[in-house]
């Protein structure tokens, strides 16, 4: 890791931040030393290089196969003590503003009726009565999301659940100009923070409070996800086998398709365990990172952690991880928001290891096409788990590409009388002013484009095949 020292006139803009920053009331004395302390690194220039021909392809030791793990406990005492070490952890920071709504991503229905958050709880609940486990669900907020999931968490106080919510840091925006912090200048809203990404989960833990308490109760691993990976459930083999070898890291990494490419990827370097983004590749290579011959897998952002071993690097300021610079615009003023991302700490703990889990682990909705799919005959719901349908012979979903007057969840949903049969679908192309209706079954290749100023209805119980 390379640091610089800083120029003078770096120097004198970290020193008029400081000052900016020490006069803001809406923040903790933590998070205004965790922002300067990301500025300091972001201007002192450090930066990992990686240096190309270092790069090594991980062992089986190292990205182990999911196949290659020991059976899990099954009698239901040892199963119980697994479980009692465990806590889940779901990034709940996210709006769901890119799929038109407003509120927490995790509050927008994902099937039956039921939210992502429903279906984390439910799934929660069934591991606790059926072996009288305490798994606690813990759900990291922002600033954004903060207010809205304290009422809706409301709804679960009765179930066998301890829900803890804590909120990730507040940071405010950088003006790009003068490097200012955005609030001081008349910006006073909510427009002049940001939430600086999942890599503060580990230092977020800590101040939070939150860590010592999970400590105390004997937890040792937390298993975080993104609220909206439908594929993140609770695996006692992994987390038996994390005890077992005592890793105190473990990223889920899943064979890349070409969705996939620019998805980071595991590498071994320098002896140790490492997170490759796409932003560090130099642009010589960046195809050779896309192709899915020399890269074969990619980070599913699921990921395992050993407690002890946050609080030690949280309190040593030893997690370092790269900065992701992320410009932005606030009513016609360039800013700057410099994030990090939780994946990228692997290096920092030891025995830390991939793990080559199956496809079905990562099965995120980011878009209301992700939402077709899971609400399709493809999945079936039960246990509050969604797995797919047994009769689909394809190992691969359907590719799907709807047009923009399916982006926002209501438009999509006032658009299906009831959601296609795509069992047996190989693609599907939407374009246009389409309705579809009841009883639809889509089959092979289809695309389907109204014409400009049209509206196409799709009659209820019509099948469609191969239609290009």
């Amino acid at each position: 890791m390379a640091t610089a020292t800083l120029s003078s006139a770096d120097s004198d803009k970290l020193s008029n931040l400081k000052s900016a920053v020490a006069a803001l009331s809406e923040i903790s004395e933590s998070e205004k030393n965790g922002f300067i302390n990301l500025v300091a690194r972001y201007l002192s220039g450090e930066a990992q290089h990686v240096e190309w021909s270092k790069i090594q392809t991980p062992t089986d030791e190292v990205v182990v196969p999911y196949d290659s793990l020991a059976p899990s406990p099954e009698g239901s005492s040892e199963v119980k003590n697994l479980l009692d070490k465990l806590v889940v952890l779901k990034l709940n920071g996210g709006l769901g503003t890119t799929m038109g709504c407003t509120g927490p991503k995790s509050v927008i229905e994902v099937r039956d009726g039921l939210t992502f958050l429903d279906l984390i709880v439910i799934q929660i609940e069934n591991l606790n009565s059926k072996y009288g486990s305490n798994v606690p669900l813990l759900l990291m907020n922002s600033f954004n999301t903060h207010d809205d999931t304290q009422k809706i968490v409301e709804k679960y106080k009765n179930s066998n659940i301890e829900i803890h919510t804590f909120n990730q840091s507040q940071y405010p925006r950088l003006v790009v100009d003068d490097f200012l912090p955005l609030p001081s200048k008349r910006q006073t809203g909510r427009d002049g923070w940001y939430p600086p990404g999942h890599g503060d989960v580990f230092p977020s833990l800590v101040n939070s409070g939150k860590l010592d308490l999970l400590l105390s109760q004997g937890k040792e691993y937390v298993f975080v996800a993104n609220s909206d990976n439908l594929g993140a459930i609770v695996d006692l083999k992994i987390l038996n086998h994390l005890i077992q070898n005592t890793n105190e890291y473990c990223m889920e990494v899943t064979p890349k398709t070409l969705a996939d490419v620019k998805g980071g990827t595991l590498i071994s370097y320098e002896g140790r365990v490492q997170l490759l983004e796409i932003a560090q590749v130099p642009d010589e290579h960046v195809s050779e990172f896309k192709s899915i011959e020399k890269f074969k897998i990619f980070n599913t952002n699921n990921l395992w952690v050993n407690l002890k071993a946050v609080k030690r690097l949280v309190e040593a300021d030893a997690l370092k991880m790269e900065i992701i610079p992320n410009p932005k615009e606030v009513d016609g003023v360039k800013v700057l928001q410099l994030e990090t991302a939780a994946g990228a700490a692997i290096r920092f703990f030891d025995k830390a290891i991939g793990i080559n889990v199956p496809r079905s682990r990562f099965l995120p909705v980011k878009a209301t096409s992700d939402l077709l799919l899971v609400q399709s005959d493809l999945y079936t719901l039960q246990d509050g788990f969604v797995s797919r349908n047994q009769a689909r012979a394809n190992p691969e979903n359907p590719s799907i590409e709807l047009g923009p007057e399916f982006k926002k969840v209501s438009n999509f949903l006032s658009r299906f009388k009831s959601i296609p049969s795509i069992v047996e679908l190989d693609s599907l192309k939407v374009a246009g002013d389409v309705w579809f209706g009841a009883g639809v079954i889509l089959k092979g290749k289809v695309s389907i484009v109204a014409k400009p100023g049209m509206k196409l209805e799709i009659p209820d119980g019509a099948v469609i095949a191969n239609k290009p």
